[in-house]
């Protein structure tokens, strides 16, 4: 059931023999989260997130690499063994090594999923196959130190580094969910800019439509984006593509904090001085101080900057994506 008690609408997921559609946000995912018992001992770690709140906006495609490259359920647990120098992919019982053959699907995959347009991926943790972090890497002489990275997992990260990848675990954060999430609608946004044929003029609209969400992430980077936006002209257009993309998505991987908020709706409410009454304005102000202090979440500025705006018909802030980076059904600021 969602949170508002209607029950969610059915997981969608989608096959890799088939092409994304241009308004299509496609997350690939590990199958185990999606409730499927795939795991080494036929159960599943189905993620409440991922299927009560995520799933009515985007598309799965699910993967289970295991499972994929030919082992049973149940079968035998696999880890990361680190064997001169090399880390190997092998049984815990009878060191089969499924190392070459976790790595030629790694390859395989990853040239089937980059047809599907992906625009984020979710992860489970812990997995020698595909978590994306301090999996657990088990040395010649017995001891274990939390260094590994997945096999798989790894194969997915080099051939996307810019694709939004986090793993479910971390999504139980606040903050770093809403930055996940934001960063799947923003690629999605990029990839919609640049799947079509476009000019330097459009690449100036979206980053000036990115302007606050950027700032509210990584200032630099905004002030980069802008310096090579600025020179776009002569530049060839799929080096230049690649270069904002990289920039973009590296910048909003920058958590937002408290005090990059503030300052971004502070300087949101520089736009309403002209038109703004100083009774709305002071009200803005003062739910701009209770989020600063932890009375409120990002959402009850934000909505109260919302109504402003559209009231006023301030037009450059109601090009901003910040106001609204994801659907709102999400309520993800309602907790940050």
């Amino acid at each position: 059931m969602s949170p508002g008690g209607k029950r969610a609408a059915p997981r969608r997921r989608s096959s890799p023999r088939n092409t994304g559609t241009a308004g299509e946000i496609r997350i690939g995912i590990s199958t185990c989260l999606l409730g499927e018992p795939v795991r080494y001992d036929g159960g599943h770690k189905r993620d409440a997130f991922v299927n009560d709140v995520l799933a009515p906006f985007v598309r799965y495609v699910s993967v289970c690499p295991e499972v994929e490259i030919g082992l049973g359920t149940p079968r035998e647990p696999i880890h990361l063994l680190e064997r001169e120098g090399t880390v190997r992919l092998v049984g815990t019982k009878t060191a089969i090594d499924h190392t070459a053959a976790m790595r030629a699907y790694g390859k395989r995959k990853t040239r089937e999923l980059a047809r599907l347009v992906l625009s984020g991926y979710i992860l489970k943790k812990d997995s020698p196959s595909c978590g994306m972090e301090r999996v657990r890497l088990h040395g010649r002489q017995g001891g274990i130190e939390r260094s590994g990275v997945g096999l798989y997992a790894a194969a997915l990260l080099a051939a996307f580094p810019d694709l939004p990848v986090e793993e479910e675990g971390r999504l139980h954060d606040a903050a770093r969910r809403d930055n996940f999430v934001e960063r799947v609608f923003a690629y999605h946004r990029l990839q919609a800019l640049f799947s079509r044929r476009w000019s330097t003029g459009d690449l100036v609209r979206f980053h000036t439509g990115e302007k606050l969400l950027l700032l509210a992430h990584d200032p630099a980077t905004y002030a980069a984006l802008a310096r090579l936006v600025a020179r776009a002209r002569g530049e060839v257009r799929q080096d230049l593509a690649n270069r904002y993309r990289g920039a973009f998505m590296r910048g909003l991987r920058t958590l937002a904090t408290t005090r990059k908020h503030v300052n971004v709706l502070q300087h949101a409410q520089g736009y309403l001085k002209e038109c703004a009454d100083a009774g709305e304005r002071q009200d803005l102000q003062a739910v701009i101080e209770d989020f600063r202090r932890g009375l409120v979440p990002l959402v009850v500025p934000i909505t109260l900057l919302r109504h402003l705006v559209r009231r006023h018909g301030v037009s450059y802030l109601e090009g901003q994506t910040y106001l609204e980076p994801h659907p709102k059904e999400l309520m993800l600021r309602n907790h940050v």
